[in-house]
């Protein structure tokens, strides 16, 4: 039982079909085609979800993807050239989980909407990102996260009028980034990174290296999803599979080499990770026994 039981959360469509931008209907009309998608990758998820209790704590992340309306006949489903995805980057400084990207989002408040309402009011306070429009159009269903056994949905977003974003708090967030999808989803752009503890593989799954920000985790594999279930897969090298490590080191440097402000940040290799930043708040660090959301 989760502590959202008792809140209406649908999933799937939430407007008709026409008023979602074509090449975004593949998924809206088979969300469960997102979660087979991760599954199919191996047995990370399910052991993940095994590690939960039934008390999970109900999240919510925003996944807001601008793009023209009309599909483009040069990129498989459709995909716009100006398509953009939403992502923030944890701040170089902090002690725990540093140089993370992630989609803005995090746990229920009382009094939210969720899990809309929530995805919404998270975008706000990481990124300042308004409403206007911003034009949901469906739920994913809930993705067990490991460690903190949060319940986290997706909410999937059309931004109809892109406005601006920024840093809200640089003591928490280094940057907030609008990402090309094309650039993202592109073969050189693409891999799957890989952890090992005493020799075992402790962690795989897909990875993005672009403008400076290397994206895997959580926000990784659902990128990757919702691409396979759309149908905006261009063919990558899947055998391409790289120690995080060493990735984490290069996307470091890439950073150096362009003169991003914040060059050179680690990133926690971990499996809380894989979580949204205003989650890891909820969580707390392990280390100092800090929890409780902002």
């Amino acid at each position: 039982m989760t502590d959202h039981d008792e809140q209406v959360s649908p999933v799937g469509p939430l407007v008709p079909t026409g008023q979602i931008p074509p090449w975004m209907r593949a998924v809206t009309g088979n969300v469960g085609a997102v979660t087979d998608a991760v599954l199919n990758r191996g047995g990370d998820r399910t052991r993940w979800a095994s590690m939960l209790g039934r008390n999970r704590r109900a999240a919510a992340v925003l996944v807001l993807i601008s793009g023209s309306w009309d599909e483009a006949p040069d990129h498989p489903g459709g995909l716009p050239a100006d398509a953009e995805i939403l992502l923030t980057e944890r701040a170089a400084t902090l002690r725990q989980h540093s140089g993370q990207v992630a989609f803005p989002g995090g746990a229920m408040d009382p009094g939210d909407d969720y899990p809309v309402g929530t995805a919404l009011r998270e975008a706000n306070e990481e990124t300042g990102l308004t409403a206007d429009g911003v034009h949901v159009v469906a739920n994913l269903p809930s993705f067990p996260v490991p460690v903190s056994a949060f319940d986290v949905i997706p909410v999937l977003a059309h931004w109809q009028r892109p406005g601006d974003v920024q840093v809200m708090d640089t003591a928490e967030t280094s940057r907030v980034a609008r990402v090309n999808l094309r650039s993202l989803l592109a073969p050189e752009s693409r891999f799957q990174v890989q952890r090992k503890v005493m020799g075992a593989s402790a962690y795989r799954g897909p990875a993005f290296m672009v403008d400076g920000l290397l994206v895997w985790g959580f926000t990784g594999g659902l990128i990757a999803a919702i691409s396979e279930v759309s149908g905006w897969d261009v063919p990558w090298d899947k055998s391409d599979v790289r120690p995080l490590e060493d990735a984490i080191e290069h996307a470091a440097a890439g950073s150096v080499a362009s003169g991003a402000s914040d060059a050179g940040s680690p990133q926690t290799t971990g499996f809380s990770a894989v979580l949204p930043e205003a989650m890891r708040q909820a969580v707390g660090d392990p280390d100092r026994g800090e929890g409780g959301h902002r």
